[in-house]
């Protein structure tokens, strides 16, 4: 009754007021008269009408910027990818990504969808939009320092900070002195163009280098603090000079700088003594996520205004005034952990790669048409390498370093990445840097930036130390060793319960590894600690709880899959324990087209389905990570669906082919470990044909008399099925039942899937 009133309502109010509006404008049309209003002419063709519209929507600006983001957030990504991929930071990716979107290779030879996309008009928009992205980037880089580290290693910090800015600024100025009159711009005083060229062979990129540090394992070991730390202070040292820098160019001459360098000092003491004091107070009181509501989060975000904008009227750049604002923010390491949420997606992966592509669209490499331009570009990043590479590296050894440490302080300091292009940009727009020097020094810039993963390599590899992930406990082959792989540590301890089922009365003759694998992305330096102790502790306090002795690994990395593969492969494991990943395109048309995962596109599944491979998992019902990990690992692997797994007492194994009998290994093992009920489902009539299976049955059955029961009836009963605990099945015999999608499924306990 109440539907068919509420229908009623809703035709009479609806039908009503539409009568009511089309009368009015009617009515209305009468009142035009005498009022100049033209009426447009109906074309007879309306396709071109609608063309003709869509063309006027697609040039309109709104439309052109957003087709510009939605290009480059593409392009970087994928870019990215592909150079993680190859062991480089995705960073490298982005800035190729930027190159070759401009006019360096889509310009040259797609001219016309390069007009159409990155029109001259419609730079001015991508120009800001990037500009606010690298305030809000550079204000997390200065939320990303630790203060403290600097204040505990000061002394040989300092030493080879400083050093490994003095000389390549030193050295960045001579090479100035040879090329100032061929390539800086006409009307640029030699001072402008020298000092530019000096701060830019300085430069040393802190979030690129921490990364790596993370990535490699380092952030534990004195190479890596002292690294970061110098880093640190290389940071804050440069951007101090880049703003006097800026403030000579600006000004003309030292002495007219005086006057902007005097209210620059001014302005940073305003920001330590006054600032960080109230941030402080408002930071302690409003430190957990909950009190940090919106009016909270408005100060911080006004200070940073106020600061860009304060040090953009001085004259000393406004990315100086955010990288400032960002390093007097509560020094509390959850509150700049919560804060930096709040600002680091949209800053990094929305507006960032604006900036790269704005710069890769100034970045002419088209220009360099002569071999001698090729020459100068080669100097360059000799002088580059020379002067910070081997700078940092010689002051390194002077404080008391070791040759392999001291070199790879050198290296990790000649990285450069987002922050060279940073510099480079400040100086074109202020006209200090040709064109051409320009992309001689982008070019610098990537090759410095690409180089420090393989001198890292190269280093280990001379000095015979190359860095495993594998524990060195994981040596004896006569061991069962297990290795479990968890992204939570609820997952964790359900894994461990699992690998302690397998293996509990056997302590001396078995090894229970625990991996957690974090991305470097996801994860800053100065909260690395707090993020181990916060995955491991839980797991750890559960191998207490189960008296199951283990090892625990933590690692940030850039790719996990393939971290947790050789980890896998190089311990040479006898079993591999993964939680399936979850898709949120798993099962639907857009998933199955494009193979879209959590990741939002994962290129291994479209490079799957050119070369051929995806075959191998037509049917899967995993996840990528999943599939990956299956496809390239050595040893048994377990795939752990969990539905609130308790005990693993009761357990469920149908056998439905004879390559199922495998099974009945790990049935033995858990029954003589774990002391558990094992029903076995004869699906496929293996266990009544086959002797060797029916003689491991009996085996079992000598041993541990009712602990393991055979039923031949495929008629399973969802009573029987809430009664077990687990479910262990083949991986093929997993792959048809979710292909014929099997009422099974519906009413399974925990699933452990295993591939032998």
């Amino acid at each position: 009754m109440n539907n068919i009133k509420n229908s009623l309502f809703y035709v009479t109010v609806i039908g009503g007021f539409t009568a009511l509006i089309y009368w009015m404008i009617s009515k209305g049309s009468s009142l035009e008269s005498g009022r100049g209003v033209v009426q447009k002419k109906i074309e007879s063709n309306h396709w071109n009408d609608f063309l003709h519209s869509m063309i006027e929507n697609l040039q309109h600006p709104l439309a052109i910027l957003l087709a510009q983001i939605v290009t480059i957030i593409l392009a970087a990504r994928l870019f990215g990818w592909i150079f993680r991929k190859i062991g480089q930071p995705s960073v490298i990716g982005e800035m190729i990504a930027g190159i070759v979107l401009g006019p360096s290779l889509v310009g040259m030879y797609f001219p016309e969808f390069s007009a159409l996309l990155f029109p001259t008009a419609s730079l001015g928009n991508l120009q800001f939009l990037s500009q606010i992205g690298l305030i809000l980037f550079m204000f997390v880089i200065g939320m990303e320092l630790d203060l403290k580290v600097l204040k505990n290693k000061a002394h040989e910090s300092v030493v080879i900070s400083h050093a490994s800015i003095v000389i390549p600024f030193a050295l960045g100025l001579t090479l100035a002195y040879f090329i100032y009159t061929t390539f800086a711009p006409v009307g640029i005083a030699f001072s402008s163009f020298g000092l530019f060229m000096g701060i830019a062979m300085s430069i040393t990129a802190f979030p690129v280098l921490a990364r790596i540090v993370q990535e490699r394992g380092m952030q534990k070991t004195k190479l890596g603090t002292i690294a970061i730390t110098c880093a640190a202070a290389d940071d804050i040292t440069a951007w101090c000079l880049l703003a006097v820098v800026i403030a000579i160019v600006k000004a003309g001459s030292l002495a007219s700088s005086l006057y902007v360098i005097g209210l620059a000092i001014l302005y940073v003491i305003i920001m330590l003594k006054i600032v960080r004091p109230f941030l402080k107070r408002v930071g302690d009181l409003n430190s957990t996520r909950e009190s940090l509501n919106k009016p909270v989060v408005a100060i911080f975000f006004i200070t940073l205004l106020i600061s860009s904008y304060a040090s953009e009227l001085i004259g000393i750049h406004a990315l100086f005034g955010a990288f400032l604002a960002g390093a007097i923010m509560p020094e509390n390491n959850k509150f700049r952990n919560i804060f930096i949420e709040k600002v680091e997606d949209v800053s990094i992966i929305l507006l960032l790669p604006l900036f790269f592509v704005f710069t890769g669209l100034r970045t002419q490499i088209g220009l360099l048409n002569d071999p001698y331009l090729w020459k100068v570009t080669a100097v360059i990043i000799a002088v580059a390498v020379v002067g910070k590479f081997f700078g940092s590296a010689l002051a390194a050894k002077f404080v008391g370093q070791n040759w392999k440490d001291s070199l790879a302080i050198g290296a990790l300091m000649n990285t450069r990445g987002l922050m060279e292009l940073v510099v480079l940009n400040i100086g074109y727009d202020l006209g200090v840097l040709s064109t051409e020097i320009f992309t001689m020094m982008v070019i610098m810039a990537l090759v410095t930036t690409f180089m420090t993963g393989p001198a890292l390599d190269f280093i280990g590899y001379i000095f015979k130390d190359k860095p495993t992930v594998v524990p060195q406990e994981i040596g004896n082959k006569s061991k069962y060793k297990i290795l479990l792989s968890f992204a939570t540590p609820e997952k964790g301890k359900k894994l461990l319960q699992i690998a302690n089922s397998l293996v509990k009365k056997q302590p001396d003759n078995s090894i229970v590894t625990a991996i957690h694998l974090s991305l470097s992305t996801e994860i800053h330096s100065f909260d690395v600690k707090d993020h181990e102790r916060k995955m491991l502790i839980p797991v750890i306090e559960e191998s207490e709880r189960l008296n199951q002795n283990m090892l625990s690994v933590f690692k940030v990395t850039n790719d996990i899959d393939t971290d947790i593969i050789d980890t896998a492969n190089q311990g040479e494991y006898d079993l591999l324990l993964v939680g399936l990943g979850q898709s949120i395109f798993d099962g639907t048309l857009l998933g199955k087209i494009l193979g879209f995962t959590t990741r939002i596109v994962n290129p291994d599944r479209l490079i799957d389905k050119f070369t051929g491979k995806e075959g191998l998992f037509e049917n899967s019902p995993f996840d990528e990570r999943t599939r990956h990990i299956i496809a390239k690992t050595k040893m048994p692997v377990g795939i752990f669906i969990d539905k609130e797994l308790e005990e693993v007492d009761r357990i469920f194994m149908p056998i439905f082919s004879k390559e199922d009998s495998f099974l009945i290994d790990y049935a033995k093992k858990l029954i003589n470990n774990n002391g558990s009920q094992i029903t076995v489902l004869d699906a496929g009539g293996e266990v009544k044909s086959s002797r060797d299976t029916q003689e491991s049955i009996r085996s079992i059955e000598q041993i541990a008399p009712n602990h393991i029961m055979i039923m031949h009836d495929r008629t399973i009963k969802k009573e029987f099925l809430e009664t077990q605990n687990l479910m262990i099945i083949s991986l093929e015999s997993w792959k048809k039942l979710i292909e014929s999608q099997s009422i099974w499924l519906n009413n399974t306990p925990s699933v452990l899937i295993l591939k032998p």
